[in-house]
């Protein structure tokens, strides 16, 4: 027969009998009142049935008078199934924890991208996002409606035509559309445009106003390139004096450049430092002592733990310093000659704005003492020569 559900509460095991004595076995423990079902012959002349498990240990002093042996092949009921649970307690409490977990991170949120702005900066649309209560690792049920939440942060930011919140996932994304303000353009009085400096004239362009000057001319300071003045004293007109004027002008240059150059190298010794990071705190994990270099280079690595498309608020971080030393090494005198002219030309183009060229160079004097090179060099540099001056201060003097 089948085993019944009292069976399975009070639990039953499947033994295979092996041994001479099976029939007398089964004799003696149906007459000692053992509760024994599912009788059947094995191949190998042995004998499977099913036990009650109080009545199991009572099949102790069978098996010596009769000289058999058992197996317990399977253990069946209540009692085998609590005991198997009790053993795997922790694994079924660790996937609940892991369900639970899952769930709550899901309903938070992870990040915040701002998207559209150019006038109204990232930090000032956060702050007034977090005003609203969003923000990072807020719960997304304690989030308004996004239309609520587009139309009150429009409020807050007056530069803001339209502004949209999107959320997928853990991810939340806020558009902007700005209002466009026309720029406000300065009061331009009328005015002349003079030289700022000694030059000689390469270009001439007036967009507006009356051009006094023509190519290849000399002009010094403060002359008038392009006056502001149209017409004659009976019919005159004031303008803003517009255009582009360049000319040659000459620059000069006392250069000191060393005949030794100074430069970090690093020996290949390292040490590797690792920390756990969670929630933007980091914990050493290993690499600890003191840093054993006297001069170093610091380089940081993170990274961040990652479950598909979320980005988990842990990882690790790597930080990684390596020895360096300064290396002194000896140049020839035409390489410090090169090196000076290089810089003094950069200087020169910074100060005379990106539109100059420089022409020629011209070394006036050179000479090398206590492990450096002095030069005088020349520029020849066509540049923009404008400079504004007002018509009211002209007409005052």
């Amino acid at each position: 027969m089948d085993a019944t559900w009292m069976h399975w509460l009070r639990g039953y095991v499947t033994i295979a009998v092996r041994g001479q004595g099976i029939e007398r076995l089964v004799n003696e423990a149906l007459a000692d009142g053992l509760q024994l079902w599912s009788i059947r012959r094995t191949k190998d002349g042995g004998m499977m049935c099913n036990v009650i498990v109080s009545d199991f240990f009572r099949l102790r002093p069978l098996l010596k008078r009769t000289g058999c042996r058992l197996h317990v092949h399977d253990r069946m009921g209540l009692p085998f199934w609590q005991l198997r649970l009790r053993k795997r307690i922790f694994f079924a409490a660790g996937l609940v924890l892991f369900f639970i977990g899952m769930y709550l991170l899901s309903s938070l949120v992870w990040s915040i991208d701002v998207q559209g702005n150019d006038k109204l900066s990232e930090e000032q649309i956060l702050q007034a996002a977090k005003s609203e209560g969003l923000y990072p690792f807020q719960w997304s049920f304690r989030l308004q409606e996004a239309s609520d939440l587009s139309k009150h942060l429009a409020q807050k930011l007056p530069g803001a035509a339209w502004i949209g919140v999107e959320k997928r996932g853990t991810h939340i994304t806020i558009r902007v559309v700005e209002s466009k303000t026309p720029a406000a353009r300065p009061l331009m009085n009328p005015r002349h445009l003079v030289a700022s400096t000694d030059a000689v004239i390469t270009k001439v362009m007036a967009e507006s106003g009356r051009p006094v000057v023509k190519p290849n001319m000399k002009v010094k300071q403060g002359d008038v390139l392009i006056s502001g003045l149209l017409g004659d004293e009976t019919n005159g007109k004031a303008v803003v004096a517009k255009g582009v004027v360049k000319g040659l002008v000459w620059h000069e240059y006392d250069i000191v450049s060393p005949l030794t150059r100074t430069s970090k190298v690093y020996t290949g010794n390292k040490k590797e430092i690792w920390y756990g990071v969670v929630g933007g705190r980091a914990l050493r994990v290993s690499g600890f002592g003191k840093n054993p270099y006297e001069m170093y280079e610091r380089v940081v690595q993170e990274e961040k733990a990652a479950w598909r498309t979320l980005k988990l608020p842990f990882g690790r971080m790597k930080e990684t310093i390596m020895e360096v030393r300064m290396q002194q090494q000896t140049i020839s005198v035409e390489e410090a000659k090169a090196e000076g002219i290089q810089q003094a030309r950069a200087d020169l183009l910074a100060k005379v704005g990106p539109d100059a060229q420089i022409l020629a160079e011209n070394i006036l004097h050179q000479k090398t003492d206590n492990g450096k090179v002095y030069m005088k060099v020349f520029f020849e540099v066509d540049q923009s020569i404008v400079k504004e001056r007002p018509l009211v201060q002209m007409q005052g003097d």
